[in-house]
């Protein structure tokens, strides 16, 4: 079989050996020519994981970091049907139902942690891990509430490990060509993005009440478990497995969805850092069950403004984002025939204007006579050699993955704060990122702090 990391690029080799002949690394590395052969990969070089929440995306994670060299010792899930495949998969690692459980017994014989749950857990295990000094790959968003991804961005610099949040496009080609060309003067000034994502109501349902009924608990699962920190209630198959995102105790709705794959390059290519206001304007249609607020799940669909204040010289942007169905018009320069795609973004420049898909597409100027001078603009960023390829990397002493907690903590914060701004529809926020607080309208503390279960707490 071919080496995993064969694919691995040149550029992240020689950073890799950069970083063993300047005597950074923290761990010791025995080459492959002396242990384990040509094609094999010595026992050495192997990172030993621990993955929490190992059926859907989660399991796909753990395929993907097995294949590039991770060998999975410990696989744990509340699920055990749901995550067969994977169990199945690995029938010499340890397996359990509970993470508290499998961190306490397996901590000595692990070097990192997968973390793949629903939203709501996120924090809680991605901390835990951190706190035993393991490196930590989290999926998107970092956690669900604003207080917690302050705490697990504060945690990772504290543990100094190596950390990845699953927003996979932040390692593609069209996500430096994005940065280059805007930093580049190609579109010219931006002072107005538009992002959007037609997943709410498409994947999963929104702005409906809580479900009727208590249907038996699947025998394989353990509903306890699975809500975790949160309130209990009955099980019922519209939570789990597959449509919590649209549930305000469990998930964040599209944005938090897939606002950690769209909002990411705009983010990074104009450094905005983070929001001075945002305010969110959202359908009536599912606002009110019976009388009363509709205090269960998103809104159908929803528009999201954030203000952003210019740094190093840049000029104030204004970002907005839509989903549930909405999006942005067609720019008048965009030829007949073609369409924004279904999830992207839409940046206005002095100049002209470029667009790209979900998770670092290719970017795409107008006019097209912009691609003149966008061939003209120097490569002056590091590739990828892959998003999962920089993780494993990393576990071995190599390159801080692009995605880390120091940078995707504060974009999660980003997109956690129109989450917020969903809780007070109609109402324009005056965030204060330091103190992580709405000036203007302290009854949402509860939504930033919120409570856990006893057993739960971060």
């Amino acid at each position: 079989m071919a080496n995993p990391l064969s694919r691995v690029s040149r550029r992240a080799r020689r950073d890799f050996l950069a970083h063993l002949a300047a005597g950074t690394l923290g761990i010791t590395i025995v080459p492959r020519h002396v242990l384990g052969g040509q094609g094999n990969i010595a026992p050495s070089e192997r990172v030993r994981l621990a993955g929490i929440g190992v059926g859907g995306m989660g399991g796909g994670d753990v395929a993907t970091l097995t294949r590039l060299g991770g060998e999975y010792v410990a696989l744990c899930d509340v699920d055990q049907q749901r995550a067969a495949g994977t169990l199945g998969g690995h029938p010499r690692a340890a397996k359990y139902k509970d993470f508290r459980v499998m961190l306490d017994k397996e901590a000595k014989n692990i070097d990192a942690v997968s973390v793949g749950t629903p939203d709501h857990t996120h924090a809680i295990a991605t901390l835990a891990a951190l706190r035993l000094g393991k490196h930590v790959y989290c999926q998107k968003p970092l956690t669900q509430t604003l207080h917690e991804c302050r705490e697990v961005g504060l945690a990772a610099k504290k543990a100094g490990v190596m950390t990845s949040m699953g927003n996979q496009g932040h390692a593609t080609e069209g996500a430096r060509l994005t940065n280059e060309w805007i930093r580049g003067g190609v579109i010219g000034e931006v002072r107005e993005v538009h992002a959007w994502s037609d997943r709410a109501g498409k994947l999963w349902k929104q702005g409906i009440g809580r479900p009727q009924g208590t249907p038996p608990t699947p025998a394989t699962l353990d509903w306890d478990l699975w809500l975790g920190p949160r309130a209990f209630r009955a099980y019922n198959p519209a939570y789990a497995p597959h449509s919590w995102r649209g549930w305000l105790d469990f998930g964040t709705g599209a944005l938090g969805d897939m606002g950690c794959h769209i909002l990411d390059h705009p983010i990074w290519a104009l450094e905005l850092g983070a929001p001075t206001t945002v305010e969110a304007r959202t359908t009536l249609d599912g606002s009110v069950i019976d009388g009363k607020a509709n205090d269960d799940s998103f809104p159908i669909a929803a528009m999201i403004y954030y203000t952003f204040a210019g740094k190093k010289g840049q000029p104030p942007v204004q970002l907005t984002w839509y989903d549930g169905g909405l999006m942005p018009p067609a720019p008048a320069e965009m030829p007949a025939g073609q369409r924004l795609p279904d999830n992207g973004v839409l940046y206005v420049g002095s100049k002209g204007k470029m667009y790209h898909s979900s998770h670092g597409g290719m970017p795409q100027l107008l006019p097209d006579t912009l691609r003149a001078e966008a061939a003209r603009v120097p490569k002056t960023m590091a590739r990828s050699p892959g998003h999962y390829e920089e993780f494993i990397l990393a576990c071995k002493g190599g390159p801080r993955p692009a995605a880390a907690f120091d940078y995707s903590a504060p974009m999660t914060e980003t997109v956690l704060l129109g989450v917020l701004a969903l809780r007070a529809p109609g109402t324009r926020l005056d965030w204060d990122s330091p103190s992580l607080r709405v000036k203007n309208n302290p009854g949402l503390e509860r939504f930033i702090v919120p409570e856990y279960r006893k057993g739960w707490t971060l």
